[in-house]
């Protein structure tokens, strides 16, 4: 049986196998040879693999048509799992900030969820990109999550890169992969880090109590490697604006790794940021957050920018974003009160 190793990082939509052959394993196609050891995988599916690069043997990156040998030590890298769901597309508005024929760049609104589940089967990101795309193949081809090697939240807003052919899809993963995407998002937090700049190590896993959830684990007994790396961009008396990047990218990665050191997402009603953890008693300042709390109802978190390489031309491209008006509306009121306030200069 194939070595399925996750992702290494959980909101990632790719699988990576490995796998060692039998010493008595007669001369095969890779890709006849795979179809028969990987469940879901069919052969088209694993020969674009292997022409974006990511079946290696022996270290070394072969075609479909590669005869396997005994002994041989086979990695593959492949874009998306299995079909769940039937799959409905919806013709759902999208903010696309970028297209050409390989890729488009997607700026998700908080509130929507990246792609079916048992609980929405519908309103989601891949029903919008499944009728965005519905003439490409990949996206009538009944896969389950087309075009996505990434996600985020439900409630986080933010950039997403799409694939919109198989040859893209795969280079896409593997550049996941191989951490060579650079993602930086913006979030307000309560309080301020002790340093301007700082990484935030830790084993992130689903908290045993509560499996809705995460938690980190300090001594790596669960969970999986976890890195963020945050620098401060604003002072805003008892909250702060940061900017977060990316080294891995484990499920709430941001939001765990952030209550972890004692400065939850501003409202982050999962991870404790939904309650007043800086500031005085006084009455008026309770009322103050709590009408800040309406103003936006969700963490204050922003997927800002994303840096990846085009997956057929080679080049380096970066996009940025604004953020959305929610958090900007609440950066406003807290410079507002903080300039009023001398205690807090």
């Amino acid at each position: 049986m194939p070595e399925q190793i996750l992702p290494g990082e959980e909101k990632e939509l790719y699988e990576h196998f490995h796998i060692d052959v039998d010493r008595g394993q007669t001369s095969l196609r890779i890709d006849k040879f795979l179809v028969n050891k990987l469940e879901n995988a069919s052969r088209s599916r694993i020969q674009a693999a292997a022409q974006a690069g990511n079946i290696l043997v022996n270290s070394r990156q072969v075609k479909p048509n590669y005869k396997v040998k005994p002994g041989d030590s086979i990695s593959i890298v492949l874009a998306y799992p299995p079909r769940e769901y039937e799959l409905i597309p919806e013709d759902i508005p999208l903010d696309i900030v970028y297209e050409d024929n390989d890729i488009a760049i997607v700026n998700k609104k908080a509130g929507m969820t990246v792609h079916p589940g048992i609980s929405n089967y519908s309103g989601t990101l891949v029903n919008a990109l499944s009728w965005y795309f519905k003439d490409l193949p990949l996206f009538s081809s009944g896969e389950f999550r087309p075009g996505l090697v990434h996600r985020i939240d439900k409630n986080t807003s933010g950039l997403l890169v799409v694939a919109k052919n198989e040859l893209s899809l795969n280079r896409l993963a593997k550049q996941f992969f191989d951490h060579t995407v650079d993602r930086r998002y913006q979030a307000l937090v309560w309080g301020m880090p002790p340093d301007k700049e700082g990484t935030i190590t830790g084993h992130i896993g689903r908290n045993p109590k509560n499996r809705t959830v995460m938690r980190v684990f300090p001594d790596g007994s669960q969970g999986k490697h976890a890195v963020t790396h945050y620098k401060v961009l604003k002072d805003l008396g008892y909250i702060s604006l940061i900017e977060c990047k990316l080294e891995t990218g484990r499920t709430h990665q941001i939001r765990v790794h952030l209550r972890y050191i004692g400065h939850p997402l501003f409202n982050d009603s999962e991870y404790g940021g939904n309650a007043i953890l800086r500031g005085t008693t006084f009455s008026k300042y309770k009322q103050f957050v709590e009408n800040s709390f309406k103003i936006i109802p969700r963490q204050a978190l922003h997927a800002k920018s994303l840096t990846i390489t085009h997956p057929v031309s080679g080049e380096r491209l970066y996009f940025d974003s604004e953020l959305p008006a929610d958090m900007k509306a609440i950066i406003k009121k807290w410079e507002t009160y903080t300039s009023s306030r001398k205690e807090l200069k």
